[in-house]
């Protein structure tokens, strides 16, 4: 019996890696009939150092990642995705993409572009992809491969 997908959750960050994850959640969504979820994650760890009078460095990644963020939506409705919604989230990667986002979305598949990351750096910094996969609760497919055109 194949498992129906309704609710596919795609964490996208503007990567390579990201972009062909999008394509496949876009696909696989169609394919199921499922909502898509487009998920983006600004890690405020890398505002821990910025002075908070520089407010308008914070505005503006948070405006251009609304305008990726439309981008993707507009690119899955026009795909013929039925429904989508997109997210953006400040916080840890690795939570909200695990944890937090699922529960609240009722996720039954998290899509995740395979990181370009090499061993010693996943082993000093962690990969978020390998956190998603190793303690979500649900499916996750990690996109390794661009989609393939019929």
């Amino acid at each position: 019996m194949l498992k129906q997908y309704q609710h596919i959750q795609i964490a996208v960050d503007g990567s390579k890696e990201a972009d062909m994850a999008f394509d496949k959640a876009v696909a696989v969504a169609k394919r199921n009939d499922a909502t898509l979820e487009i998920l983006h994650v600004i890690d405020t760890r890398a505002f821990q150092n910025v002075s908070s009078f520089d407010s308008a460095m914070v505005e503006q990644v948070s405006q251009d990642a609304k305008t990726k963020m439309e981008e993707y939506y507009h690119k899955a409705l026009d795909a013929g995705v039925k429904e989508a919604h997109f997210q953006i989230e400040f916080g840890s990667p690795k939570s909200i993409i695990a944890h937090d986002y699922p529960k609240k979305h009722n996720i039954d598949l998290i899509m995740v572009g395979a990181t370009g990351l090499n061993a010693v750096e996943r082993l000093l910094i962690g990969s978020v992809t390998e956190y998603v996969t190793r303690t979500a609760e649900t499916d996750v497919l990690v996109v390794r491969q661009p989609l393939k055109e019929d």
